[in-house]
């Protein structure tokens, strides 16, 4: 970076977009902090997939090797319908001839990943933790951030920084201070819940699996730990959606309960999995509404910008919301690399990456990866088909699966959850 901007980036937020940031920044030579809200990072959350768009990303940052030994490389998508009949499957990542691999991963182990490879290369202070950003104010010459401790509210010094990240998620407050006043989410008219079971494999072992609809209720389930028990059983992540006019609030920790969504899967017992006892085998259940946000009109004010779902909240589908946080931060990076004066780096920032993500906002909304399913359920009534070639072909699958991964950028020309 230039001799114009003197000082460290502030990277508000120790999710996955600002530790894979901080890891950018830190390879180029540009010195930056990350600031996290909570007095200890735990494993929170259950499982997201990692398309090879992002995955080449971590490689490049030398981490596939730490990546491999705690995920699933995923072998396969496969959509069904509800009563377990084979739509269509096709490879993915490596699999599919591409040179990155997908995974399917635990978020709290690509997190510790991430932090532990940012402590290693940053030393241990580049997080400081219970660090609560509550504001900020800038000038030509930097920015000031304030803090308060989030175990007792008390104030923390303020912090000078020569530019200000917002990685800080979906209840952005850098986001809030540069939107005041912005609306509520958009609720999609869908609610979904997430556990994980130890189960034996489904499949090859290696499968993302897609079955049912909205309607009656859609499933999302894949592997996101190998051999968990020594008996060769797997952490098994599994997505229950289902259409339903009530929803609470959006927050990734909030508990569900089972018997709200349980009575749609009853009868779903498949030759090849048995998805009411896999639902049963949870120990705990999380409930989320699919929401999103209308995409912004900019997310760069001066010395301040925006990052992952501080900038994009998405409705969580297609792989996309760490995908698009770690295409972020390389972005970002690569624009702080190329022009001396910061400001307008983080404007060519957003020049490149926020039309990019609003595409991808709104192709979740009108043409999602699940499509699939959706035409198939459409045209054979919800019920089962004798053969799935009389239903859709070949080539039409295919058009679909790639459109979707045209607009989000995933150039493996293949989809995911």
């Amino acid at each position: 970076m230039s001799n114009r901007m003197a000082g460290e980036v502030a990277v508000v937020g120790a999710g996955i977009g600002g530790l894979v940031l901080a890891l950018e920044l830190h390879d180029a030579g540009i010195p930056c902090r990350i600031y996290e809200a909570v007095p200890e990072i735990r494993p929170l959350g259950v499982g997201i997939n990692i398309l090879p768009h992002a995955t080449g990303i971590l490689a490049r940052l030398g981490l596939t090797d730490d990546l491999a030994r705690v995920a699933v490389t995923t072998r396969e998508s496969a959509f069904f319908n509800r009563f377990g009949q084979l739509i269509h499957r096709e490879p993915a990542g490596r699999y599919a001839g591409h040179e990155h691999p997908q995974f399917s991963v635990h978020r709290g182990d690509l997190q510790r990943v991430l932090l532990d490879a940012v402590r290693a290369r940053l030393g241990p202070d580049a997080v400081r933790l219970d660090h609560r950003c509550v504001g900020f104010d800038q000038d030509r010459d930097g920015v000031r951030l304030r803090f308060r401790r989030s175990g007792d509210g008390a104030s923390l010094p303020d912090v000078p920084a020569a530019l200000l990240v917002g990685c800080d998620g979906i209840h952005s407050a850098v986001r809030a201070q540069l939107h005041p006043g912005e609306g509520e989410p958009r609720y999609s008219g869908v609610n979904m819940w997430r556990g994980t079971t130890v189960a034996p494999p489904i499949l090859t072992g290696a499968s993302m699996v897609r079955a049912g609809w909205l309607s009656h209720g859609k499933l999302v389930v894949y592997p996101i730990r190998r051999d968990v028990d020594g008996h060769g059983n797997q952490l098994v992540n599994w997505v229950a959606e289902l259409e339903t006019p009530r929803h609470g609030r959006r927050d990734w920790g909030r508990p569900g309960r089972i018997e709200d969504f349980i009575g749609a899967f009853a009868d779903w017992h498949f030759d090849w999995l048995d998805v009411a006892a896999l639902l049963r085998g949870t120990e705990r259940v999380l409930e989320y509404p699919m929401v999103d946000q209308d995409p912004l009109d900019r997310w760069t004010v001066g010395r301040v910008t925006l990052l992952g779902d501080a900038a994009h909240p998405m409705v969580p589908r297609g792989s996309n919301g760490a995908g698009q946080a770690i295409l972020d931060a390389a972005a970002l990076r690569r624009c702080l690399c190329a022009d001396d004066d910061p400001e307008r780096a983080l404007r060519a920032y957003q020049d490149e990456r926020l039309p990019a993500t609003a595409r991808v906002v709104r192709t979740n909304r009108s043409t999602p990866p699940d499509i699939i399913l959706r035409e198939v359920w459409a045209r054979t009534g919800d019920r089962p088909f004798g053969r799935v070639e009389d239903v859709i072909g070949p080539d039409e699958l295919t058009t679909i699966s790639r459109r979707y991964a045209e607009a989000t950028g995933n150039p493996s020309g293949r989809t995911s959850h």
